[in-house]
């Protein structure tokens, strides 16, 4: 797609090549960007919808373009901070949709760099009230952070993990990420065993069986 904006081509070029661009300022975006990312997003989702060959989950436009917008204005704020802090809620705004498989999935397109982005706002000030909205999203889009250190004790992994795709998508990550706290809660520790097998020294050699209470 041809690029005509700050928006579009930062979202862009992470997608292509995993690097950001920063813009010396904050600008809004606007519907007609949201409406091409949204196309853009949708293209992004059924190409990766390939390899784990599922037809019961679409892409969720809304939460891939709040996604994005997020991500973009994240990384604009580790630079812009000047005036910025009253506009925070702004800039960053909550979902307005129920995170259900489907915006789980479609937000994961941009906010799966948010732990990178986070990290570095944490270094440069671990006090930084952004931190804390940015860990909040990621721990209700908590696909996007698997390996992120995040509070998940609330979670009913049984009932979270009961759709079969999301379910081996996530513990893929977890493997791909080494998340061994994650890898570690006994509910997700028998699932990754039973799917490891024989064969568990060669996909995780130090990741230690977990008593699990049935």
């Amino acid at each position: 797609m041809e690029t005509r904006s700050p928006f579009l081509d930062t979202i862009f070029l992470l997608r292509k090549s995993g690097c950001i661009t920063v813009f010396s300022s904050l600008q809004e975006i606007s519907k007609k960007e949201e409406q091409e990312a949204g196309d853009y997003f949708e293209t992004e989702f059924e190409k990766e919808r390939l390899e784990f060959l599922s037809t019961d989950i679409n892409c969720d436009k809304e939460a891939a373009v709040w996604g994005a917008k997020v991500l973009y204005h994240s990384a604009q704020l580790y630079l812009i901070r000047k005036d910025t802090s009253k506009d925070l809620d702004k800039l960053i705004p909550k979902i307005k949709i129920a995170s259900d498989i489907s915006s789980m999935l479609s937000a994961d397109l941009s906010l799966r760099f948010l732990p990178q982005i986070i990290s570095v706002l944490r270094t440069a000030d671990p006090y930084d009230p952004l931190v804390k909205m940015l860990e909040d999203i990621l721990t209700q889009f908590h696909y996007s952070g698997i390996g992120y250190h995040l509070n998940l004790e609330k979670i009913n992994w049984e009932k979270e993990l009961q759709n079969k795709t999301y379910r081996k998508l996530y513990l893929e990550r977890i493997v791909e990420n080494k998340a061994y706290a994650l890898a570690e809660i006994p509910y997700i520790n028998k699932l990754l065993m039973a799917d490891f097998g024989l064969h568990k020294d060669s996909y995780w050699r130090d990741l230690k069986t977990v008593a699990h209470e049935d």
